[in-house]
């Protein structure tokens, strides 16, 4: 959506699978608005096996966003390096080997640069290391989208590369300010800009993909680039704008059954703050202690990051007071979808009501990646020649 926005992108192939159900929803919904995109509803593994069976076009950009889960890898012998957990990072990795387009755009949780717990910045410098023995290089930024005039406090990492042998990294090598480059030109900075640095650190990365899943520990912060073998951080304050309010999404005339009922009690005693004993499944005490929400929220103020539990009666659900009839109730559909940035009644394409609050859950801020395509639209120009090629050329063997 955000690319369409931008400028004349045409979608080559698309995968979306939800692997627990039944019915797929969001597949459904994805063709219901881009019914001329070659789209499969397959695990994406399948594809990656099944190469002849399950052809992919070339392509100039590889987009997409995955599970953030543990990236560690494992030595198995003739078969080389292998993941264990990061399954869709994986099969990301394997489409970047058979196919190698020139540009990748890819999504997660801000908590990527801290995983895991134990060894802190261990599984980004796994993915980044990847993309290193690829022949990419790598920037990276979180965004909150409010920062940048969105209505919503919504926190993601973004993660552009670009192969060595494309125009655009050819550019940047010639750079001699590297710092200078990042800060104020970088494909992420140039949209999102950058009011200063606070703190910046570099590091080389240039150990074996095992090495690093089992040594390799670091404070990335939320912004950085992997150039070559280099990696440059920086811990930045963000030239923000004022942001669209909560006010300005909400609907009129609201139906009946979005307003709260008579258990308002239960509402206050999950929305506010505890320190009460708890005891565990193996019959140790503790005290359980958790902060205070703001109940109702407050709609004079961009809203709080939207979670796939937004339908329910959860703690981390958004409860407004109406400003027609002064009543307390949650977001609609239509709400979640404008905190989003996605038009009216997107996802009312057949899916249950629970399940459009689960897709916003889960749907980036769309105005975002409008701001990148209009960045890659640039880029682009400066590749005519070098993507042409890729279009013509045949598909690459896996390696």
């Amino acid at each position: 959506m955000g690319l369409s926005r931008a400028g004349e992108w045409k979608v080559q192939w698309a995968n979306q699978w939800e692997p627990s159900r039944s019915k797929q929803d969001a597949y459904q919904c994805y063709v219901s608005h881009f019914p001329s995109t070659n789209a499969v509803n397959i695990d994406i593994a399948e594809v990656n096996n099944n190469p002849e069976k399950y052809p992919i076009p070339n392509h100039t950009l590889l987009v997409g966003g995955f599970p953030c889960q543990d990236y560690s890898v494992a030595s198995t012998g003739a078969k080389g390096i292998q993941g264990k957990k990061g399954v869709l990072w994986w099969e990301i990795e394997k489409l970047l080997r058979r196919k190698r387009p020139p540009f990748v755009l890819l999504e997660n949780v801000d908590r990527l640069l801290k995983s895991p717990s134990k060894q802190r910045g261990r599984d980004f410098g796994v993915m980044l290391a990847c993309f290193r023995d690829l022949g990419y290089n790598v920037e990276w930024r979180v965004i909150n989208a409010a920062d940048y005039g969105f209505p919503q406090r919504r926190r993601r990492i973004f993660i552009f590369a670009y192969h060595n042998s494309t125009n655009h990294y050819s550019n940047i090598s010639k750079e001699r300010d590297i710092d200078n480059y990042i800060v104020n030109e970088g494909f992420f900075n140039k949209e999102f800009p950058i009011e200063e640095v606070v703190l910046s650190d570099n590091c080389i990365l240039d150990d074996e993909l095992i090495d690093i899943s089992n040594n390799f520990s670091y404070q990335f912060f939320e912004c950085g680039i992997l150039l070559n073998k280099t990696i440059r951080t920086y811990k930045i304050t963000p030239k923000s704008v004022p942001a669209k309010t909560l006010s300005e999404i909400l609907e009129k005339d609201v139906d009946e059954r979005f307003y709260l009922s008579d258990d308002l009690d239960k509402w206050e005693y999950m929305k506010g703050a505890k320190a009460e004993p708890r005891k565990s499944s193996t019959g140790h005490e503790y005290m359980y202690r958790e902060g205070a929400l703001a109940f109702p929220d407050p709609i004079d103020m961009p809203s709080r990051t939207m979670l796939t539990s937004e339908s329910s009666k959860n703690r981390s659900t958004h409860v407004v007071r109406d400003s027609q009839t002064n009543r307390l109730r949650v977001l609609t559909p239509i709400e979640c979808e404008r905190l989003n940035g996605f038009d009216d009644n997107w996802t009312d394409t057949g899916m249950s009501e629970k399940f459009r609050y689960f897709c916003m859950g889960n749907a980036l801020v769309v105005g975002l990646i409008e701001r990148m395509g209009r960045r890659l639209n640039i880029i682009f120009e400066n590749e005519q020649e070098r993507l042409s090629e890729i279009a013509m050329t045949s598909d690459k063997k896996i390696r």
